[in-house]
């Protein structure tokens, strides 16, 4: 929706930890935006990240034209969009912080198990102490590990930046047979969560969503409130019914770091402070 005069297009965010808020129009610059989300020479990814990005708007014209097939570099770049979103994503840096740490007090534990005898010779070395407990050693094990260059590397995020161009492609060639549908409402709006590409996975009427990319059945991905991209087993354009619309929309709101964002004349504030109250009541 075009702002007032001079302040270009605007969104609608929605703040999903403060659901009745009264929430304030943002140009689409302000939306959807991370500082230094790629911490450490961010010029690498930002190079990966443009050169999916610049192939876009003239796919994304194709799509708006009805004509998104036509050229099969369109479909291509609208391929690669979405397994851009899932890689550069709140859930992707979330799952990568998660398994650091999970392997750091993995490894503490390994030290003190099946190194005890080297862990004390070392502590007796560096501090003067003998240290022989478990939760002495485990301590100093942390202090060793956390001087390593692994652990500065993530701390710089270093390692992160890595992980995420390496995954990027992984993902790109996982995802090489899958092909590109495009979707439209018959009725209603999409919304565009702040996590916007998510995997899903339907069993019967059942949908869950947020697993491994390759556990799941389909990666989807807002790009607007009139389209929606899909990976799935062929080429189409099509539209869904509101039923279909209403149950992307909620996984968009429980996939959310924090914000949904939706067109200012959409009607989707009631809907999705609703989705965000009854899952606040669940997590009780």
């Amino acid at each position: 929706m075009p702002g007032p005069k001079g302040s270009g297009r605007q969104l609608l965010p929605f703040d999903l930890r403060n659901p009745r808020r009264r929430h304030k129009l943002k140009g689409t610059r302000a939306c959807g935006w991370a500082e230094n989300f790629v911490a450490f020479d961010s010029v690498s990814a930002e190079e990966l990240w443009c050169a999916v990005e610049q192939r876009v708007p003239a796919a994304l014209s194709a799509v708006h034209a009805g004509t998104p097939f036509v050229d099969p570099l369109h479909a291509a770049a609208l391929h690669d969009l979405v397994v851009l979103h899932y890689v550069r994503s709140y859930h992707y840096r979330r799952v990568h912080i998660d398994a650091f740490a999970r392997a750091r007090v993995g490894l503490v534990g390994q030290l003190v198990r099946n190194y005890p005898a080297q862990s004390g010779r070392e502590a007796l070395r560096e501090t003067g102490l003998h240290l022989t407990g478990s939760d002495s050693l485990g301590a100093f094990a942390e202090r060793l590990i956390d001087r390593s260059a692994v652990v500065r590397d993530h701390a710089s995020g270093k390692i992160f930046r890595t992980s995420i161009e390496d995954t990027f492609y992984k993902v790109r060639a996982m995802a090489s047979t899958w092909r590109l549908e495009v979707l439209m409402p018959e009725t209603g709006q999409f919304l565009i969560g702040d996590n916007p590409a998510v995997t899903l996975c339907r069993d019967g009427t059942n949908t869950s969503y947020g697993m491994a990319f390759g556990d799941a059945n389909t990666l989807v991905l807002p790009i607007g409130p009139g389209h929606l991209l899909a990976l799935g087993p062929e080429n189409v354009m099509g539209t869904v019914p509101r039923s279909v619309v209403d149950e992307l929309n909620t996984v968009q709101v429980h996939a959310a770091d924090r914000y949904v964002y939706m067109h200012p004349r959409s009607g989707l504030e009631a809907f999705a402070r609703a989705v965000a109250e009854q899952q606040d009541k669940e997590r009780l």
